[in-house]
């Protein structure tokens, strides 16, 4: 919650999966502060647990569920659920807390399934999101997220700008190759005409490279604001079936 919210404006929003990460906090509070970002209030989600029914039973994970699943349930569950709770809650000095519902006033964001999970949510709902920021993305073969290569090939533009990170030495298992599918994300976008930003390393399956770029991230992300994202200009093939005008959300 930055010192800088005034609940008379609605902030600004950063939703992030798997809790907090990158710092983003501390992020935060230097980024507003240099006015290189709006006023941005972070919601930090941790995915579903099942309790162990005694101490010989294990605690079930929902995250794989929750995260690397396409379609919108995730969405909706912040949208319907988890957003107005927050609203309905106020800082340690009473202030209300206001989160504005205009999707170029909000950015979603986590690393390896939360990544994925954040861009389904942009995906399916560019009207509420529509900033992304990808660490070591699990665009991979365990729920589907390995089409979405193809998709954005395929689907009319959307108004989305995505930030993908990822390194060379990350997974390469039963699931897929998070390095080449991570490419092939950067190059669908680019075929599609999106906004798309990136940044390639060297590092594995973890949350380094992620951290230490996330401030110039977040910068990118949020740059020009509050000037709307426009949608994808379209690949050449669909441009040449979309209506004039008609393309995006």
């Amino acid at each position: 919650m930055p010192k800088q919210y005034d609940p008379a404006k609605p902030a600004c929003l950063f939703v992030n999966q798997d809790g907090i990460q990158f710092n983003a906090p501390a992020v935060f509070d230097e980024l507003i502060h240099k006015k290189e970002m709006p006023v941005v209030i972070g919601v930090f989600v941790r995915p579903g647990e099942v309790p162990a029914i005694n101490d010989k039973a294990l605690i079930r994970y929902n995250r794989s569920y929750e995260y690397d699943g396409l379609g919108d349930n995730y969405a909706r569950f912040l949208l319907e659920e988890l957003l107005p709770d927050v609203e309905k809650k106020s800082t340690k000095d009473g202030r209300a807390i206001k989160l504005s519902k205009d999707g170029n006033d909000r950015a979603i964001g986590g690393s390896s399934s939360g990544a994925v999970c954040a861009f389904t949510a942009a995906w399916e709902r560019p009207d509420a999101f529509r900033r992304v920021f990808s660490a070591i993305g699990t665009y991979v073969g365990l729920r589907g997220a390995n089409v979405y290569p193809t998709l954005i090939r395929k689907y009319e533009p959307k108004p989305l700008r995505v930030f993908l990170q990822d390194g060379k030495n990350d997974l390469n298992i039963y699931g897929g190759d998070w390095w080449m599918a991570n490419q092939e994300m950067k190059r669908a976008l680019k075929f599609a005409g999106y906004e798309v930003n990136h940044e390639w390393g060297e590092g594995g399956h973890d949350g380094k490279h992620a951290t230490k770029i996330f401030p110039e991230a977040m910068k990118w992300l949020w740059k020009d604001w509050p000037a709307p994202i426009k949608a994808g200009l379209g690949s050449a093939q669909l441009k040449e079936i979309l209506l004039a005008g008609r393309s995006g959300s």
